[in-house]
C-alpha cells in the first residue's frame, strides 16, 4: 500500500522518508528469510509496479526500525505525530505488533481523542465500539438489540 496506493501516500507527511525506512526494513526481513517465495513475489511485483520502490531497492538500504516517530495527516482530523514501537512476537511466526501512542496532553493526544469520539458514534445508536458488559451488571439495564 505504501508504494502503490495514492491515498496511503497522502497519509504520510514525509512519504519519501517513510518509504525509505519501510523499504530498508523490508530488505532486512528479506535477508532473514531468503527462501520465502511469497516475499520474493511481493518484492518482484513492487519492482515492476512502482518506479519509486525499484529506485530505492537498487540502493540496498538495510535497517531494523523498531522504535521511532511517524508524522501523519489524517483525512478527517488532520496532523498527528505518533511514537511507535514494534514488538516481535515470540510464537515463532515472525509476526510483530506495532504500538502507537501520543504523549499525554500533546496536540496529537487531543487529536486521537477527537478521532475516538468521532468513531464511537452517538450514544444509543449501536454504532462504534460498545462498552463491554460487566459480570455484576443488571441484565435488564441494557437495551435489547
Amino acid at each position: 500500500m505504501l508504494f502503490l496506493d495514492p491515498h496511503t501516500r497522502e497519509l504520510y507527511t514525509d512519504w519519501k522518508s517513510e518509504a525509505r525506512v519501510a523499504l530498508a526494513a523490508l530488505r532486512l526481513v528479506a535477508g532473514r528469510n531468503p527462501g520465502d517465495r511469497a516475499l520474493a513475489e511481493l518484492i518482484g511485483s513492487l519492482m515492476l509496479q512502482s518506479p519509486d520502490f525499484a529506485s530505492l531497492w537498487s540502493k540496498h538500504p538495510v535497517r531494523d526500525c523498531t522504535v521511532g516517530t511517524k508524522t501523519l495527516h489524517h483525512p478527517v482530523v488532520g496532523p498527528l505525530t505518533l511514537d511507535f514501537e514494534s514488538l516481535h512476537l515470540t510464537d515463532g511466526t515472525n509476526h510483530r505488533m506495532l504500538l502507537y501512542s501520543a504523549p499525554e496532553s500533546s496536540p496529537s493526544d487531543a487529536t486521537l481523542r477527537m478521532l475516538s469520539s468521532l468513531t464511537a458514534g452517538p450514544a444509543g445508536t449501536g454504532r462504534g465500539t460498545p462498552e463491554p458488559a460487566r459480570a455484576d451488571a443488571d441484565p435488564g439495564a441494557f437495551p435489547s438489540p
